[in-house]
């Protein structure tokens, strides 16, 4: 249900739109204003999320009320701004409003506007939920919000049910199975992923970083730089350097750069 709020400095006015707002059960009237400045005051305070707001009103106009909403940093309602002049037309979409109604409101032309405030509401609730969801998943898998949000919008799965216990490499005509736990770490060659092993040999993997970081399971693995995918059991330590980088340390002595953008991923291993 949207909240909402009537302003206008004539009580008829008034109370004629509030007997056409009944109509919609998606709509809750919250309060009534009379001028500009019990306008700022409710709509500070309330945070609706709809206002009519009348345009000629005697001090602070619609206008005025609007621009001081703006200049205090207040998180502003979708605005309608009602009015018996069409001229002012051109300045209610200039401030952004969403629309904008003639006096005396007639029931169709509200009809519309009250559905097009609802279906723009719904289509931004959606993809506010939609973001929650994609950032509570991110952090969980380590997965990029970007590409959580791409297989949404596919109705894709939002996280693999399965991961691969090897991964097959082929080099000079043999084709070798690497147990994904025996992967200390992984960096990128040009096109080629190298694959260091627990029993020190290096495999050569031709696939991108993209595609190996989605073959593994993100409980397991952390991608630490845009080139570096890191096993977690294999993390000793993370440095951070005189230059105000960042680096792990790996159980074997290797040292990897943390780069900026997977900081925060990295730091969430250790509060695991």
């Amino acid at each position: 249900m949207l909240k909402v709020i009537v302003v206008d400095d004539e009580p008829l006015a008034r109370k004629g739109m509030l007997v056409r707002l009944a109509e919609y059960p998606q709509l809750e009237v919250i309060a009534e204003c009379s001028n500009g400045e019990q306008a700022i005051s409710c709509i500070s305070e309330l945070e609706p999320d709809l206002v009519f707001l009348d345009v000629e009103m005697p001090g602070l106009d619609g206008f005025a009320v609007l621009k001081h909403l703006q200049s205090a940093n207040v998180d502003l309602p979708y605005i309608v701004f009602v009015t018996a002049y069409d001229h002012y037309a051109y300045n209610a979409f200039e401030v952004n409003a969403l629309d904008y109604v003639l006096k005396p409101v007639e029931p169709e032309r509200l009809r519309q506007t009250v559905e097009k405030v609802i279906k723009l509401h719904q289509a931004q609730d959606i993809k506010k939920h939609k973001g929650q969801l994609a950032e509570a998943v991110a952090k969980l898998t380590g997965d990029e919000t970007d590409n959580i949000l791409n297989r949404l919008d596919n109705a894709e799965p939002l996280v693999n049910d399965r991961y691969p216990d090897t991964i097959s490499i082929k080099d000079s005509g043999e084709i070798t199975r690497v147990p994904i736990t025996a992967i200390e770490w992984v960096d990128a060659a040009g096109d080629y992923m190298c694959i260091h092993t627990e029993d020190g040999q290096t495999h050569i993997l031709r696939r991108t970083m993209k595609e190996l970081e989605q073959e593994l399971d993100p409980r397991l693995f952390v991608r630490v730089h845009r080139s570096a995918i890191v096993n977690v059991s294999n993390i000793a330590k993370l440095q951070m350097l005189a230059n105000g980088e960042h680096q792990l340390m790996l159980t074997n002595g290797q040292a990897i750069k943390v780069s900026r953008s997977y900081k925060d991923r990295v730091k969430q291993v250790f509060n695991q």
